[in-house]
């Protein structure tokens, strides 16, 4: 493919500045990447393969894609096509997470469970590959997303970072993609012909992000420049923004 200075606005200098506000990327690392078969791990992993194989930055680094199985059923050969076709071998990895989740503990909240469980499998696949670095696909619309659940479900004022360093397994996750706003990674997916996995979750769709996804479109509608606001409050807070009890003084 062939992009174009337009693709450089809506891609790759958000995601290079983003990378480079917050030391992402170093020179000749070796990152994983988390690749769930949807739309916005997969264009992260192009995204970055033509950075690496164009030298856009000026320096090189290792890409080394992780796929989970989650023992659903779910068909991951496009994803290993993809891979391939980008000169890659993609780490599948086996787990038990769906008959964990559904079967065994029946979990009426499944969605943290999952979560924690995939974590642990690609945090520790990574570590014992060698990477120093996790890259996952959280753009720009999953951390408005995040703030807003964690507002109105849980009276906390946040969202991811961009970047964590996790002790427990002693690797860093980045998000490079935090500053591209969903609506351009769905463009880039239809335009370049992206694959994208059906997602055989029995909840999905049917959960709080996605409650939160809708209330943060009705918001778009109205405030054009909310996401651009968003990280710009973000980045610009500071702790006397928020109020101090005496109790904790």
């Amino acid at each position: 493919m062939t992009f174009t200075k337009r693709d450089n606005q809506r891609f790759f200098n958000p995601l290079g500045r983003a990378v480079m506000n917050y030391g992402m990327i170093a020179p000749n690392e070796k990152i994983a990447v988390g690749m769930s078969g949807g739309k916005d791990s997969t264009t992260l992993f192009y995204l970055l393969d033509t950075i690496r194989k164009q030298k856009r930055w000026g320096f090189d680094f290792e890409l080394y894609p992780i796929t989970l199985d989650m023992g659903m059923g779910m068909d991951i050969q496009p994803l290993v096509d993809f891979c391939h076709s980008l000169g890659y071998v993609i780490d599948v990895v086996p787990t038990d997470i769906a008959p964990v989740v559904f079967d065994i503990r029946q979990e009426s909240n499944p969605c943290s469970l999952c979560a924690n469980l995939r974590r642990g499998y690609l945090y520790e696949r990574a570590r014992t590959a060698g990477c120093q670095k996790v890259a996952l696909g959280h753009h720009l619309d999953d951390a408005i997303e995040t703030y807003f659940m964690n507002f109105l479900i849980h009276g906390k004022l946040a969202s991811f970072e961009p970047m964590t360093y996790l002790d427990r397994t002693d690797v860093t996750v980045i998000r490079p993609l935090i500053y591209i706003e969903e609506k351009e990674i769905m463009s880039l997916v239809k335009r370049d012909s992206l694959p994208v996995i059906f997602n055989p979750c029995p909840v999905d769709k049917q959960t709080k992000r996605e409650e939160m996804k809708q209330l943060v479109t009705r918001l778009g509608k109205d405030y054009k420049d909310i996401r651009q606001k968003f990280v710009k409050g973000m980045e610009t807070g500071a702790d006397q923004n928020f109020w101090t009890s005496k109790l904790e003084e």
